[in-house]
């Protein structure tokens, strides 16, 4: 009788927080001495790390639920366990629709999944993750949850309240990662601005970041995540007087008409929205706003859009994204249905996007010239790509350097500026190593 361990794989869908939670995941399977594979066709059992955001999230995960299913129906895989967002809030559906799915698990489940497949969950491991990402950078997640009521998201529904994780805690998990090589921390959260206040009353966002500054090993620690309502300004002060903590500054808004924010339930004004940016320009002059918006919320008119239009051209944004509103079950807006015709959405999200990328051209075209200093993600095609500290991984452009060849994934390089497009950069490297 065959008695090999089983192969497993695990498959990550949505967010960084999501990547957050496979690598600890996967740092327990590593440790419990499980046959880890990163392809599925490798696998004996597939573990599935869901998204339940928005529709295309929830679709891109149940396809990818299917395909998995498809395999073990085929024979290909013994079993399959779901486990995330999706999950969390859909299991009861779920396992009608798809039976053949061996076990589902919600967002606070770890132990639950490594009892599923044979394995001892590991108390004295907390902290310490095995990385999916390259060596030289790792996502943070310093809190879990959300308490803010926004309309239109389903977050608080799957993640529970806002839980700041202890500082303490933070900072073992920060040194490790450090110590495995890693320069880059990007600090993430449902609302990293909310960060301590379930713990101590008050936001302590700023301290964080400065302990997280005295880590050995790391150079850049980028801030994700942060709601702007009652946005603790004493996070500008670190980010100006800390060469570690990057100037560049992740603030979803979501719209700027009065009458949608406060349909959205965001706390905040379009005025307060001005003050708050100005206020964070006027302390670091050379900040890298990055923002994400909602088109066609339930009671977006055509004056909203123009009003949410004339405010990205007039701020400026260095970094936009865009998404078209779907509708959640549980969700507060819910029950304002979904009127704006998807035709509608998408072209008011393309409209922004337009807009955005002759902002950003024009950006870019200012920096022809200029000296920056580029931390180099990966080789490919005679160019090594990296980034400044104004753009993050994944989302944000890139700076292809040529002549790859004496360049090395993981170092920081003082490159010059040479040519642009609307999201990405052409340099040339001095021959100087910092």
């Amino acid at each position: 009788m065959e008695n090999r361990k089983q192969k497993i794989s695990v498959v990550t869908l949505g967010c960084a927080k999501n990547i957050v939670d496979s690598e600890v995941l996967l740092g327990q399977l590593k440790a419990g001495r499980a046959e880890v594979v990163e392809n599925i066709h490798e696998a004996d059992v597939a573990v599935i790390n869901t998204c339940g955001f928005v529709e295309a999230a929830k679709q891109e995960s149940l396809d990818a639920i299917i395909e998995a299913v498809a395999k073990k129906n085929a024979g290909k895989l013994k079993k399959v366990v779901v486990m995330g967002c999706l999950a969390e809030r859909y299991a009861k559906e779920l396992a009608l629709e798809v039976p053949e799915v061996d076990a589902f698990y919600g967002t606070r489940q770890l132990k639950e999944v490594l009892n599923e497949v044979g394995v001892d969950f590991r108390q004295e491991l907390l902290g310490e993750r095995s990385l999916s990402t390259p060596s030289h950078f790792a996502y943070l997640k310093i809190s879990e949850g959300c308490d803010h009521p926004c309309s239109f998201c389903a977050i608080p529904l799957m993640r529970g309240v806002h839980r700041s994780r202890p500082e303490e805690v933070i900072l073992k998990e920060a040194r490790f990662l450090a110590h495995q090589g890693v320069k880059e921390l990007i600090v993430i959260a449902q609302d990293s601005t909310y960060y301590g206040m379930d713990l101590h009353g008050e936001r302590r966002l700023h301290r964080l970041l400065d302990r997280l500054a005295e880590v050995e090993g790391l150079q850049w620690i980028r801030l994700m995540y942060a709601y702007p309502s009652k946005f603790p300004t004493e996070v500008l002060s670190v980010m100006a007087e800390n060469r570690k903590v990057c100037r560049y500054l992740d603030v979803p808004l979501q719209h700027a008409s009065d009458s949608v924010l406060k349909s959205m339930r965001r706390g905040i004004t379009n005025r307060a929205t001005r003050e708050l940016l100005e206020k964070m320009r006027s302390t670091i002059p050379d900040i890298a706003l990055r923002t994400t918006l909602i088109v066609g919320y339930p009671t977006e008119s055509d004056r909203d859009f123009e009003v949410l239009y004339d405010f990205v051209k007039e701020t400026e944004f260095h970094r936009l994204g865009v998404f078209t509103y779907s509708q959640e079950e549980g969700t507060f807006a819910y029950d304002l249905g979904d009127p704006v015709p998807p035709s509608v959405k998408e072209e008011r999200r393309e409209a922004i996007m337009e807009l955005q990328q002759g902002i950003s051209e024009k950006r870019n075209e200012s920096l022809i010239g200029s000296n920056v200093r580029v931390l180099v993600d990966r080789k490919e095609n005679g160019f090594a790509v990296g980034r400044t500290e104004w753009d993050a991984p994944e989302i944000d452009q890139e700076v292809f350097i040529k002549g790859n060849g004496d360049l090395y994934v993981g170092n920081f390089y003082d490159v010059t500026i040479v040519d642009s497009v609307e999201y990405d950069l052409y340099a040339k490297w001095s021959g100087k190593t910092e």
